[in-house]
């Protein structure tokens, strides 16, 4: 800490959270201890209770923290719904890569929340968190279905899960050093991810021919 340097609540609460996601890394979701975040933010185990009431608290805080980082890469991609009918999978691709990049290159993030979703603690979190702030993607998700409404014959959970669980899952492989991180693993990632998709994305010839 620089000298004459004031923390504010704020910044105290994130070096937490930040300590906290690194020593999930370190330890593993069960085996992590506050003693453990003390010592890699640097601050007393009673600091860490005056923010958080447990350890419980904490860990879902950090998810949440990590869970709006990446809904937040798709406030700043461009999207064009007029290409989904000429590149429908080359428009999923540009929406993905960047999501994809996001967990390449925030290392602890991805293994804490690839962690936490494969917690048992996770379907119960699951049930009342709140998403809006994945409003953005959730309106890129209408507008494809708008135009392919053969996407609605998909169970929409499971197409979440099958897109997110998996490119988590993939970049955790990365940043462990099981894949390597180049451009073949990011075209061969999406390509596995996108093979039960690409049959979905045909418009519907019957709403063009009313147009007409």
């Amino acid at each position: 800490m620089i000298a004459g340097e004031v923390i504010t609540l704020d910044d105290t609460k994130t070096r937490i959270i930040f300590a906290a996601i690194k020593a999930v890394r370190k330890y593993g979701l069960e085996g992590v201890r506050i003693q453990n975040v003390s010592e890699l933010a640097g601050i007393s185990s009673g600091a860490i209770y005056r923010h958080f009431d447990s350890k419980d608290q904490l860990l879902v805080e950090c998810f949440t923290y990590v869970d709006k980082q990446a809904a937040a890469i798709f406030e700043h991609l461009k999207f064009n719904p007029l290409r989904m009918l000429t590149d429908p999978m080359g428009t999923v691709k540009d929406l993905w890569l960047p999501y994809f990049r996001f967990w390449i290159s925030h290392p602890d993030e991805t293994v804490f929340y690839h962690r936490f979703r494969d917690s048992t603690f996770f379907p119960k979190y699951d049930k009342s968190r709140d998403v809006t702030y994945f409003k953005t993607f959730i309106g890129m998700v209408q507008a494809f279905k708008k135009v392919f409404p053969s996407l609605d014959r998909m169970n929409q959970d499971l197409l979440w899960l099958h897109v997110l669980t998996s490119t988590v899952m993939y970049a955790k492989y990365v940043v462990e050093g099981t894949l390597p991180n180049n451009q073949e693993t990011e075209d061969t990632v999406f390509q596995l991810l996108a093979t039960g998709l690409s049959g979905y994305l045909k418009p519907d010839k019957s709403s063009k021919l009313r147009k007409k």
